[in-house]
């Protein structure tokens, strides 16, 4: 590899090809972005900062004795650095994000307006409730929504994101499960081999025995295997329905009456409810209770940088339960029980210093107001066609580990079309970034060897599914063809080249350490 004169990286696929090297390591827009390590300096910052008074440290002596070194930078230089930056990331603004099991869906601005709105954006988990009844309006809104969306009896909207849900659900079940005294003999939970890695580390954490459902080979989940599986050991089951493989549990109505018939409870997995909002209503089909992505389902992918928001749905058995905080209504006014000890019910406890994160209970209820129920049932609706549409598309060339059977919101394939190529599918996903493409998820579920799972989501108009399509549809013939070059080393064209990821998984540097000094070649 060549370093131009400051020992940048100049050789090709650093920001493009090497045809006409340039001094900078620069290729017009691409721009080689440094370290700010390398370009800041410990003396200087655009930002003046007045001496602290004096005081007294209350560490116990475990405050710095040095400077702390942090790089300073003027403000147009802090401002080019970061803009650089970000113009490396890959982000659903970009292009297609086509992530599966992640719903990575297009955020619509009018949400991020209400969500800045000053009454919303400045808010304060310490203020008097009396100051925040408009915020209170919200989230009370927000909860019908949510509820009536699943029929379901109540919810809980201090949960962070989905495994936090999860926790809050299995707590509920728990809590529930020892209010009746059986506590100590109902300590297995049911989980299939294709869920969610989050769900049955959750069910370890709070001290249940996992006991997996096996897989069987058309992806879905049988009764007949969950009843093996039942006794008065089990507390609950654990399913993600649509499921992660990207269909519908069609056998979940008789899972559930088998799990509620033997005593026990039914957790759904709701990270992919974006597939069947307005649609389906998963009390209708039995759960007990169900995490809700907000930050998925209803815009924001993955927390919009920030903090998630994951909501859980409780039926009547498990209403009773709810943690705390949540909010109630005394002579029509709205207000927080932000203790157990001052609730009616049982609640299992706190999860949560503070209810959740407003910012997503805007935005989310902003999606919900302005989709309506006809705008939403459409979002799921289209969210399935265009996974179907991919499905088909691509039917001739990908193999499908479960046949050709319609799927939901997004579409499952696996490795098989690409035995003696050459191509592994790490090859393949490093090749779609080359093409100006996030990978799809890569390696899951864990039941499907070399999985591909592509979630297109509701967000893209046929033109870009076209364009996306025909590049995979490319990189397939070509990896068919024997063209592993094109796959082996990529991605060429990214700002950086592909990682040893073994390698840096197991040494990392978590340091940057000044390099030796680079001296010029003598005239």
């Amino acid at each position: 590899m060549m370093l131009n004169r400051q020992g940048r990286p100049t050789a090709a696929g650093e920001a493009g090809t090497n045809a006409h090297p340039t001094f900078t390591g620069n290729k017009a827009l691409a721009q080689i972005e440094p370290l700010i390590f390398e370009i800041g300096h410990h003396e200087t910052t655009g930002v003046d900062l007045d001496e602290p008074e004096a005081f007294t440290p209350r560490l116990g002596g475990l405050e710095r004795k040095e400077a702390i070194g942090l790089p300073g930078l003027s403000e147009p230089e802090a401002m080019r650095h970061y803009v650089r930056l970000s113009q490396m990331n890959y982000g659903i603004d970009t292009g297609l994000f086509p992530l599966g099991s992640c719903t990575m869906k297009h955020n619509a601005r009018l949400n991020e307006r209400m969500a800045r709105l000053p009454g919303f954006s400045d808010v304060h988990p310490l203020q008097p409730v009396s100051t925040v009844r408009g915020a209170l309006e919200v989230m009370d809104e927000l909860s019908r929504y949510l509820v009536t969306l699943t029929n379901t009896t109540t919810v809980a909207l201090s949960p962070k994101a989905g495994a936090h849900g999860e926790l809050c659900g299995m707590m509920a079940i728990k809590a529930a499960i020892e209010a009746k005294g059986e506590g100590k003999t109902r300590n297995v939970v049911l989980v299939p081999d294709s869920a969610h890695g989050t769900n049955p580390a959750t069910a370890a954490l709070i001290g249940f025995t996992v006991r997996p459902v096996p897989a069987r080979d058309d992806g879905w989940v049988h009764v007949d295997d969950v009843k093996k599986l039942l006794g008065p050991d089990v507390a609950a089951i654990m399913l993600t329905n649509p499921n992660t493989c990207g269909l519908f549990e069609n056998q979940v109505v008789e899972i559930a009456k088998a799990i509620h018939d033997a005593g026990a409870y039914f957790y759904c997995d709701g990270a992919n409810f974006n597939a069947i909002v307005g649609k389906a209503r998963p009390g209708d089909l039995g759960i007990d209770a169900m995490h809700i992505n907000l930050h998925k389902t209803f815009s924001t992918p993955h927390g919009g940088g920030g903090p998630g928001s994951g909501p859980v749905v409780l039926s009547a058995r498990l209403a009773p339960f709810a943690p705390v905080p949540f909010i109630t209504a005394e002579n029509g006014v709205l207000t927080l029980v932000e203790q157990a000890k001052d609730a009616t019910e049982q609640p299992f406890g706190r999860m949560t210093a503070f209810h959740g994160q407003m910012g997503m209970y805007v935005r989310a209820l902003t999606y919900m107001l302005s989709h309506g129920s006809d705008g939403m049932k459409q979002a799921s609706e289209d969210a399935v066609l265009n996974a179907n549409y991919i499905r088909a598309s691509l039917a001739d060339l990908f193999s499908q580990p479960f046949g050709d059977k319609p799927c939901m919101h997004e579409v499952l394939f696996d490795d098989a079309w690409l035995k003696d190529t050459g191509v592994t599918t790490l090859d393949f996903a490093k090749a779609m970034i080359d093409e100006g493409y996030h990978p799809m998820t890569m390696y899951f579920p864990l039941v499907v060897h070399g999985a591909m799972l592509i979630e297109p989501t509701e967000s893209e108009s046929k033109a870009s599914l076209d364009l996306f399509i025909a590049a995979l549809r490319d990189l397939a013939m070509s990896a068919k063809k024997g063209e592993t070059e094109r796959f082996s080393g990529a991605p060429y064209h990214a700002p950086r080249r592909r990682l040893d990821e073994t390698r840096a998984a197991r040494t990392p540097v978590l340091k940057w350490t000044k390099p030796a000094p680079f001296a010029e070649a003598a005239e």
